[in-house]
Order: structure tokens, then sequence, then C-alpha cells
């Protein structure tokens, strides 16, 4: 077979959502900034209609399936699996057979997260099902820990914090490379941003959160926040743009709502278009990003701050470990820890002081550009690239 390279780079990339993938920083970092560096990617999945638990559980007979294909379609460089660790284990094995590296990108620590579900079921005393998860979660750990990151030749993580969390289990931390999260800066230019259309923001102490309603993100500590905001603000009006994963969860928000008796202080807008919740973010006077401590969330690298900061708007955020690195360093906003009575009054301060919240809001846009735009993110994963994989004439200085 004739096997022709549409790029200096191919890589086999095997990932955990469906294809045709929507996620920024897999369809923007691999499908527009890379390819500019002459890094192409073959993304390996499942479509949306192949999605339940049978897939789920077919995925890496699938996933094999797909790499078999992609190296018949061409030259395969490297094997990338993410978020996958099943998966890991047949593309850390056809990289062998292949005699190309093997890489992991993870930007969520799947393992915990099967332990906070398990943790989950177990509180609801469901017996046959707590012992599944509680299999799973063992059996993750115990893969991606001792079989998948040791072999991997380089292991792709979400932040800073998650190396040193990586490093503390034995994987070395010159074997790692933190890729935060990031943002179009064209898409997120507040001058090409229509502000939202809608009567009841009108005369109205906008405050906005960006992002998914979940019990598991603590999204009701939003409305302890307006509880103790409506006394001294009581044209206070929290705008949660976002939609939650099912009725359920929607559900018992509203009930939230309601016990607090907040209906006229908090808008739910449900699922919008990406530019249309732009148009309510950018009516708002203060951007929200508060995410629980712990093991699932003190290692991610959330993307709605950034999304406020490169919009311009003034931000409070909690102190996990890489908002807390983007307040210092930006100076775009405030933090406060997640408790209700520091942070509403972090965001009472800005709410307060127009000078304070003009200066920090001024400072966003600059600092993602410099710093967490996926042109930028873009040009230093593809230095990784060149330096990892040296003889397929990657130039990262050089972009196409």
């Amino acid at each position: 077979m004739t096997r022709v390279r549409q790029h200096p780079l191919s890589i086999a990339f095997v990932v955990r959502d469906p294809l045709p993938p929507t996620r920024a920083d897999v369809l923007t970092l691999f499908g527009a900034e890379l390819p500019r560096y002459g890094i192409g990617a073959v993304w390996i999945g499942q479509s949306t209609h192949q999605q339940g638990a049978l897939a789920g559980a077919l995925s890496p007979f699938f996933d094999a399936l797909g790499l078999w294909r992609a190296w018949r379609a061409g030259p395969i460089d490297c094997v990338q699996v993410r978020d996958k660790i099943a998966a890991a284990l047949v593309g850390r094995l056809a990289a062998a057979m292949l005699g190309v590296p093997f890489f992991y990108w993870m930007s969520f620590p799947m393992a915990e997260g099967y332990a906070v579900r398990r943790d989950q079921i177990a509180r609801a005393r469901r017996g046959l099902k707590w012992a599944a998860h509680a299999l799973r979660a063992a059996l993750a750990r115990r893969l991606i820990y001792r079989l998948v990151l040791p072999a991997a030749h380089h292991v792709f993580v979400q932040s800073d914090a998650m190396a040193d969390a990586l490093a503390r289990r034995g994987i070395a931390r010159a074997r790692m490379t933190a890729v935060p999260m990031g943002v179009d800066c064209a898409l997120f230019d507040r001058a090409a941003v229509t502000p939202a259309e809608d009567a009841r923001l009108d005369a109205r102490r906008v405050i906005v959160y960006l992002g998914r309603i979940a019990q598991s993100r603590r999204s009701d500590f939003l409305l302890d926040v307006v509880e103790l905001l409506r006394p001294g603000v009581p044209d206070v009006l929290l705008v949660i743009a976002g939609d939650a994963a099912s009725p359920d969860e929607m559900a018992w928000m509203r009930r939230q709502i309601a016990a607090r008796a907040l209906e006229q202080h908090v808008l739910l807008t449900g699922w919008l278009p990406q530019r249309a919740a732009l148009g309510y973010a950018v009516r708002a006077e203060v951007g929200l990003s508060p995410i629980p401590r712990g093991d699932l969330f003190d290692v991610a690298s959330p993307t709605k701050l950034v999304e406020y900061l490169a919009l311009g708007i003034a931000s409070v955020a909690n102190d996990i470990p890489d908002q807390q690195l983007v307040i210092e360093q930006s100076g775009a906003g405030l933090s406060a820890p997640m408790q209700a009575g520091p942070f509403s009054a972090a965001v009472r301060a800005l709410l307060d002081d127009p000078a304070l919240r003009v200066r920090l809001a001024a400072r966003g846009p600059a600092w993602v550009r410099r710093h967490r735009s996926y042109d930028i993110l873009g040009r230093q994963v593809a230095e990784v690239y060149g330096r990892l994989l040296p003889l397929h004439g990657v130039h990262a200085a050089a972009p196409r």
C-alpha cells in the first residue's frame, strides 16, 4: 500500500468524547492550531449514536479497530489516548506493535472520579450497584497507576497541580507536560459579542456563572452567595448560563431556588448556543467561578475563569491551584475560599467599587492572549512534540 503523508507528524488520538469532537481543548488545539506546525491527528472514538452502556463496554474493541484503520490509512508516528483507561492498554499494545511512542493525555482523574461515584452509591445504600462501582474504581486505579502511566513515554496533564499529584505517585516530572485550558481569543473578543437583549436583566446588578449545574459541583453554593448579597444589594440577579446533565439535576436546582425564595434573584437560562451564552456574560458586572476543593477538582484547570477574563469581566474565583495561579498572575480578579461569607464579600467588594471592577476587568484580555489563548498553547504543545519526536521535522517556531 502506498501511504501519503499529509503532515510531517501524525498522531493516532483515541478520545473519550463522542465524535466529531466539540471540546475546544480537542477540536481547537488538534484541529486548528497544531496543524499549523505540521502536526495532524487522526481521531479515534465513538460517534454520538454509539453511546450507551453496551457501546461503553465494547469501546476498547472499537478503539483497537480504529487504530488498525488509522495504521492502514497512513503512517502513524505515535499513539495517544485521552482519559480512557482500558483503551490506554490497547493503545500501549498498539504502539509497541507499531514501534512508535505511546502518550497519555489526562484531562481528568478518571480513577478518582470512579471512586467518588462509588461513594455516592454507598450513601444511597445500593449494595449490588455499589459493588460494581467499587470493582470498577479499584481496577481503574490499579490499571492507570501501575500499567498505563508508568509505561507512557510522556503524559500530558491538565495542570501543574495534576503533575505534582502524579509525581507523588512516582511518575517522573520530566515525563509530564501541563496543558491548561485555554480560549479562542477571536471567539471571546468582547467587541465581537452581541449583548443579550433580555429585559429581565435591565436595571439589575447582574453577576454570572457560565457552566453546568450539578450537585457534585455544589451548584447550590451560588444560591448561598446570592442569599448573603440580597440584603445589601436588593437588585442583584445571578444569571446561570448553562444546563444540567439531567432533568433531575435541573429540578434539584429549581427546588433549591424555591426553598430560598430566590426566584426573583436567579435566572436559569438552560442550554444556550455559545454565542448566546456569551451575550448574557457581557451583561454581567462580576463573573463567578467557585469550584469544590478535593481530589477531583484540585487538579483541574477550569475554563470559565479564563473565559471571564478574556471577555473583560472582573471575577471572583476560589482557591483551587490553577485558579489561584490565574488570579495571582493576571491580577484580573479576586480570590476567596469557597465559603459563602468570604466569597460573597469578594463579590460585594467588586459591586461596590466600580473603579476596582474596571481596573481588574481591563487586565484580563491581554493576560489571556499572552498565556491562555489556544494559539499560544498550540505553539507550546508543538514544541513538546517536536522535542519528543525530533525526527519528524516539527518546527514549532514556524507555523504554516
